[in-house]
């Protein structure tokens, strides 16, 4: 569990209080700084109907229908009478009002209720006192005291009104444009791709993700920075002009985002990752989280959102920038609609990446086959990522020849793209081999990674993988990714992640990969301790010709090493369009 100087902050001795968390920035519930707090109201729901009608009426929560004890009823009052409860203890504390949401969770007994805060200590002692009122609830031998109850209300706000204030919150003011991306795949690339592409306007480009801070190319710390710590770690660079940051969903949840405000935003897709985290089970509930980020972006900006994801489009109606969409396909309503509604859109004709604007022509920028990252046109996913791209980069200024300039020179490489979709030669008896290295940490990744496997498979020749997961995920995951990656490779092998087992041990990640593997009949998955070591078995047995895909999250250096060591060399965007063009031609 987090100290409290992370954000996290939890009192064992109260039994209603599960958790406080001080989110620093825009988060899920506010645009500004807020506490988050887990309560146990399980004292409420279960409290007779005489009790929760005391409680209604001291905290002035009129006309109230508590319902019977454990009744859905019950939980609804539950709801309302908790955020009524912290209203009423900030205002006798002396808070004039308060902004409150509270909302359910998948335990009947729990709720969140978050509120914002100006002042650390005394939001922090607004949730432990919150939480003490309804440990009141708690019946003793002789039941509840409803004297006690109606009095601790007047207990909770003394202790609030005569708490030290504490510091004021820290979200930053940015001082140079800042391009925020989020999305549950494809944010790295394409904030990789925007950070190239400001790199080649000139500017002096500081970027944070999953791998460190980057200012100017050079990577000045390492470590996962797509938290709100990476975009203040971005400004802190004096030199930085231009800021590019990724916001994964864990750092909305549990920080709040560290900037006060965006200028473009980009919203890649949602698909299913990271379910059944703190507190996020659906994929509309991890939409509402990546919202977030287009929410807090600056009137005079741009939201860019992916106009063929339904939950991405939908996110237009709670922004109040301008929007700009992007979609493979020219014709789609949703590009009609926001071109109708004085946006813009970048989509795709006849094989051109071009931005539509309302009452113009389109404005061809460069034709797919001349953009290295989308693989020759082969991956769709990679052409909405620079889709993606060029509209960030248009968004916040750059120049149409420089943004066409840097969709040229960006490739899918270990120097412009580290870790996603890179392509190698590597010898073997009698020829050669292609491997292919990417995260593909969920579904949709793995999908999309298989796109390209089987694009630059010859006719007639192998798919090989090496699957690994995160010990987070759900099993519905991990037993889904076993279920693709055997079904869609010729032959399949597990290479562990050790520094990401997060809790489970290799046994049990192996049962369920191949539990998986099994619901399409394929039995007996080898496994290796490493992503190296499974890598280097699929390639010992690959005959010449056939594709080895490798998901890698663990060791990426050692791959890299292991593949020059092997005599592999990365594929030039030249000799990978050469190997799509006669994979096709089989």
């Amino acid at each position: 569990m987090s100290a409290p100087g992370a954000g996290q902050d939890v009192a064992p001795t109260t039994h209603a209080l599960v958790e406080l968390r001080v989110l620093e920035g825009p988060n899920l519930y506010f645009p500004r700084a807020a506490v988050k707090l887990t309560l146990d109201v399980g004292a409420l729901a279960t409290a007779p109907v005489d009790v929760a009608l005391v409680l209604a009426e001291r905290i002035g929560l009129e006309g109230a229908r508590p319902g019977e004890p454990e009744s859905g009823f019950r939980q609804r009052f539950a709801l309302r009478a908790v955020a009524r409860l912290v209203r009423a203890v900030a205002q006798e504390s002396g808070t004039s009002s308060l902004a409150v949401r509270v909302r359910p969770t998948n335990d009947a007994h729990q709720v969140v209720v978050a509120y914002p805060w100006a002042h650390r200590e005394r939001a922090r002692a607004m949730g432990r006192a919150v939480a003490s009122v309804l440990d009141t609830l708690v019946p003793g031998d002789d039941g509840v005291s409803t004297d006690r109850l109606s009095a601790a209300v007047s207990v909770a706000a003394e202790t609030v009104a005569t708490s030290e204030p504490g510091d004021a919150p820290t979200t930053l003011e940015p001082r140079v444009p800042v391009v925020a991306v989020t999305g549950t795949n494809g944010k790295t690339t394409t904030s990789r791709m925007v950070a190239h592409i400001g790199r080649e306007w000139g500017k002096v480009v500081g970027w944070s993700n999953t791998d460190g801070v980057y200012v100017d190319g050079v990577l000045v710390e390492p470590g996962d920075y797509s938290g709100p710590s990476g975009a203040g770690r971005v400004l802190a660079h004096e030199e930085v002009e231009l800021a590019v940051t990724e916001t994964a969903r864990g750092g909305i949840l549990l920080k709040g985002i560290g900037l006060t405000r965006n200028d473009v935003s980009v919203v890649t897709n949602v698909s299913a990752d990271h379910l059944g985290l703190h507190g996020i089970d659906t994929l509309d509930q991890l939409a509402e989280v990546k919202a977030v980020v287009p929410r807090i972006t600056a009137p005079e900006g741009w939201a860019v959102l992916n106009a063929d994801d339904p939950r991405v489009l939908s996110m237009r109606w709670v922004v109040k920038s301008q929007v700009w969409v992007f979609s493979r396909d020219p014709d789609s309503p949703a590009v009609r609609e926001v071109l109708a509604d004085g946006g813009r859109a970048t989509t795709v004709i006849d094989g051109w990446l071009c931005v539509l604007e309302p009452d113009a022509d389109p404005d061809p920028l460069l034709e797919l086959v001349d953009v290295p990252m989308t693989l020759a046109g082969l991956s769709h996913y990679n052409v909405e990522n620079a889709l993606a791209a060029a509209s960030a980069a248009l968004a916040v200024g750059i120049p149409r020849e420089v943004v066409i300039a840097g969709l040229r020179s960006f490739l899918p490489d270990a120097e412009h793209n580290p870790g996603r979709m890179n392509c190698f030669t590597v010898p073997v008896s009698d020829g050669e081999v292609t491997v292919v290295m990417d995260l593909a940490h969920n579904e949709a990744g793995l999908e999309a990674m298989f796109e390209i496997l089987h694009g630059v498979r010859p006719e007639g020749a192998r798919v090989l993988l090496g699957m690994g997961v995160v010990g987070d995920r759900s099993e519905e995951l991990i037993e889904k990714i076993g279920e693709i990656a055997a079904r869609d490779a010729d032959v399949v092998a597990i290479g562990h992640k050790e520094k990401y087992f997060r809790g489970r041990t290799p046994e049990e990640l192996e049962g369920l990969m191949r539990a998986g593997a099994e619901r399409v009949g394929v039995t007996a998955v080898p496994a290796y301790p490493t992503e190296v070591g499974v890598l280097s078995a699929l390639v010992g047995q690959a005959l010449p010709g056939e594709v080895v895909g490798l998901m890698c999250h663990a060791d990426r250096e050692g791959v890299y090493e292991w593949i020059a060591e092997a005599g592999g060399v990365p594929d030039t965007a030249e000799t990978l369009a050469a190997k799509v063009r006669a994979a096709r031609a089989g």
